[in-house]
């Protein structure tokens, strides 16, 4: 049976529910009731109690409402980038939701007008503070509809005094100093669809071959929740020694309103800025230090003719917007599309090229040969600590009695210093005021947005044998 504290007013059966549009009559609507809070959701969401599951993963690529607190998470699987994003609900008790730094946290209660804010990655959590909870609310193109489900939602007792105000927003980097910037490091590393427990960091840390890891610290095409995120759980594993590789998954070469690249390259352009200042202003809440390299995950396309234009000018936009941020540039890429458009260019902008290039081949080499990463032998490109490989890919792994799907890695990544670009003057205006993305003001370290520059790399559409 479920728990006493979550009661539903309707069978749902252990499978998936028939998709159903979202514009069905209420009558096909189903009542959930959670800890005193009674809410009307699609009859298409699934409905996950994390208690009883707690192995369960909260992707935000299948709508769905999940209920309690996150568990291990151990039953994420591939997938990282959501070729669509979908409608998600997740609450929690607002004692113990952890204080995520990752994307935007507000006051709110059911009932009331919620803030209609937006996130860089889109999620937004409201603390329901009169309920005793917390709402992470995740969307495709817009949070309207999600929102309307907490909107709509009405408590079944009186409401009671409102609780503590809810954690440190957005923006506000977490206690204590920044980690320190990366040291250079050679050796393989893994990355996961979440963030993993502390448990299993603490285990692999011991028993595994890797000294780094991969986190997705945001962008509108993560696929999986990341409850572990914290500028806490960042700290803790740069102490234990840990080489981060933060991780940032934005628009797609595919057509998606929802995580869609476009496809003209002065659009990317503006893309590539944006999502920089969307990745830099994560990476400073949870406390990651000037110069370290951020990477934009850009997975694989097959019409390099429509795509290579706006794949270089929105990853050079990326790199150069990252340098007037402090942060180094780095690029995920597959070796048959994005390492190859990349290099083909490379001339022609080499200041404007990301600080390191990370392929996937999944060859089965722990090395970053030319080969490894689809460049021309005997390139210069990228060399001297500037390369990673992704030579295997989601497979199950086990040490220390804890097993996780991992892709894994062998990174050659030096010490970046990347140019500092020169600081973008304010527009005239009036006082400052929070950008619009976010509820809390943006951190020291990170400017306001700049006005938009011209290009740094639009390259005429490139023949697909290029």
């Amino acid at each position: 049976m479920l728990p006493s504290h979550t009661l539903l007013s309707c069978l749902l059966g252990a499978a998936l529910l028939a998709p159903v549009p979202l514009g069905a009559p209420a009558a096909d609507d189903r009542t959930v009731d959670y800890r005193g809070l009674r809410l009307t959701v699609p009859a298409d969401w699934r409905i996950v109690d994390l208690e009883r599951n707690p192995d369960a993963c909260l992707r935000l690529d299948r709508p769905a409402l999940y209920l309690g607190h996150a568990g291990t998470q151990s039953e994420c699987g591939a997938a990282r980038a959501a070729a669509r994003r979908s409608d998600t609900l997740h609450l929690e008790p607002l004692h113990g939701a952890p204080p995520r730094a990752d994307i935007p946290t507000v006051g709110g209660d059911g009932g009331d007008p919620l803030p209609k804010v937006r996130g860089d990655s889109n999620e937004i959590r409201y603390a329901l503070r009169r309920a005793g909870l917390m709402a992470t609310v995740s969307y495709g193109s817009t949070p309207e509809a999600v929102r309307s489900v907490l909107t709509r939602a009405r408590a079944l007792t009186p409401p009671a005094a409102p609780g503590p105000g809810p954690v440190d927003p957005v923006g506000a980097p977490g206690p204590g100093p920044r980690t320190t910037v990366q040291a250079p490091f050679t050796g393989e590393g893994f990355d996961a669809c979440t963030a993993p427990t502390q448990r299993t960091m603490d285990a692999w840390r011991a028993d595994s071959p890797f000294g780094a890891v991969g986190v997705y610290i945001g962008g509108r095409a993560r696929a999986c929740a990341q409850p572990q995120l914290t500028a806490g759980w960042v700290s803790r594993q740069a102490a234990a020694g840990w080489h981060l590789m933060p991780i940032w998954v934005g628009p797609q070469p595919w057509n998606s309103s929802s995580t869609g690249l476009s496809t003209d390259p002065s659009e990317a352009n503006e893309q590539g800025r944006a999502e920089a200042e969307g990745a830099a202003h994560a990476a400073a809440a949870l406390g990651m230090a000037e110069g370290t390299v951020l990477y934009n995950d850009l997975e694989n396309y097959s019409d390099r003719a429509t795509w290579d234009a706006p794949v270089v000018a929105y990853l050079t936009a990326w790199t150069v917007r990252l340098r007037e941020l402090g942060y180094a540039s780095g690029a995920y890429v597959s070796a048959s599309s994005g390492a190859k458009a990349l290099s083909a260019h490379y001339a022609q902008a080499p200041e404007a090229m990301p600080d390191v290039l990370w392929v996937a081949r999944w060859n089965g080499a722990a090395s970053v040969t030319d080969a490894d990463l689809g460049l021309p032998a005997g390139t210069v490109q990228w060399t001297g600590g500037r390369r990673a490989h992704q030579f295997r890919g989601d497979h199950d792994a086990t040490y220390g009695d804890v097993t996780l799907n991992i892709d894994r890695s062998w990174l050659d990544v030096g010490a970046q210093t990347p140019v500092k670009a020169p600081k973008v003057p304010k527009a005239p205006g009036k006082a400052k005021k929070a950008p619009a993305k976010s509820p809390a003001k943006a951190p020291a370290k990170v400017p306001a947005k700049a006005p938009a520059k011209a290009p740094a790399v639009v390259p005429a559409k490139a023949p697909a044998g290029v």
